[in-house]
């Protein structure tokens, strides 16, 4: 945990910025609730999810912690409503259909639920996300919706060893968001780089990266 901290924080000094600015987000998928408390112990307090019923069984074996989970998967429909009911983030929003059963089904005693648009910025069609030039649309329609509230863009972007490539990539999710917060968006969240290309990230401006193998080794199963 004190590694990929001391990577971000450099990383935040290399691109002139403040490591406090950069979220840890520990991405927990296939590791127990007991390697997550263990995380919780060391000082880690926000948990990323992929699969929803093995995140649902460690919500309730760990709600005894002050914890903040996001759901940083594929949302199917029948998934909405414990995804709405159980998490603080969703970082994977790509469907307006989602959007809207999201909002339906969040309790208003939670609060509204905080929400990334999933942009597929390296083109590949087995990513999730919506296209670029989908983004404002897409934007326009959750910003409409009640319970939830729209924070900022997340990209899974192609695996790459080329730092070039991972800034630029980072870079056009970064400036689509300039754009609509040009057009009074008020976003201010960047939900980009893993454990492989977060310094990348950081230097084009993320504000949480999600970071899993660095933290809790590979990870069990896929």
């Amino acid at each position: 945990m004190q590694a990929v901290r001391a990577r971000i924080a450099a990383a935040a000094r290399s691109a002139g910025r403040e490591p406090g600015e950069i979220a840890l987000l520990a991405v927990s998928k296939t590791f127990s609730a007991a390697e997550v408390r263990a995380a919780h112990a060391a000082g880690q307090g926000e948990f990323g999810e992929n699969y929803l019923q093995e995140a649902v069984e460690k919500i309730a074996a760990l709600s005894d912690l002050p914890l903040v989970w996001h759901f940083i998967g594929p949302i199917q429909s029948n998934k909405t409503r414990a995804v709405a009911e159980r998490f603080d983030w969703v970082h994977s929003l790509a469907r307006a259909k989602i959007a809207q059963r999201l909002a339906e089904a969040r309790p208003a005693a939670r609060g509204p639920l905080a929400v990334c648009l999933q942009v597929n910025v390296s083109g590949e069609s087995s990513k999730s996300g919506v296209a670029p030039d989908e983004v404002r649309p897409l934007a326009e329609a959750v910003r409409a919706l009640p319970r939830l509230r729209l924070r900022g863009l997340m990209a899974v972007p192609e695996p790459s060893d080329d730092v070039a490539l991972q800034r630029r990539r980072f870079r056009g999710l970064r400036l689509l968001l300039e754009e609509l917060n040009a057009d009074g968006f008020g976003l201010d969240t960047l939900s980009m780089g893993m454990s492989q290309d977060l310094e990348a990230a950081v230097m084009e401006g993320a504000t949480i990266v999600r970071i899993g193998t660095a933290i809790f080794g590979e990870r069990k199963y896929a």
